[in-house]
């Protein structure tokens, strides 16, 4: 017998916000039933159509160093720099540019969300189709 993921589950300071934040970065939900409210210091949101959730829990303590788990997201419908530029927009921030870290910008990019969590920004589907 083995054990399955849940869920995906955030530390921070402010659920709410921070569950917003990635709900519009993602595409995610609020649980049916289960709306997700100023205040709240747990706030769980789930993808439409593949069910995972992530939730996002209020901590007392700051992030203090690099993440030992991060999301590594692929565009569906843009290019990686057209999503990077769309985050970037939206409130992240760049901690480290590795577009070229085998010289032939197939690589990544690497963001923080507003409170300091990284993740990476693959190139989308298309974009590893055209290069094969």
């Amino acid at each position: 017998m083995t054990s399955f993921i849940s869920h995906t589950s955030v530390d921070c300071r402010n659920a709410y916000e921070l569950s917003e934040w990635w709900k519009n970065l993602l595409g995610y939900v609020d649980i049916e039933g289960d709306p997700n409210l100023p205040g709240h210091e747990e706030c769980m949101i789930r993808h439409p159509e593949s069910g995972h959730q992530l939730l996002f829990i209020e901590v007392p303590d700051e992030k203090q160093v690099k993440n030992r788990l991060h999301f590594d997201l692929r565009p569906s419908d843009r290019s990686r720099d057209e999503e990077v530029a769309r985050l970037l927009e939206n409130g992240a921030t760049q901690v480290d540019d590795q577009r070229n870290i085998r010289g032939d910008g197939t690589g990544w990019v690497v963001l923080a969300d507003p409170e300091g969590n990284e993740f990476c920004i693959l190139r989308s589907e298309s974009e590893l189709a055209a290069s094969q």
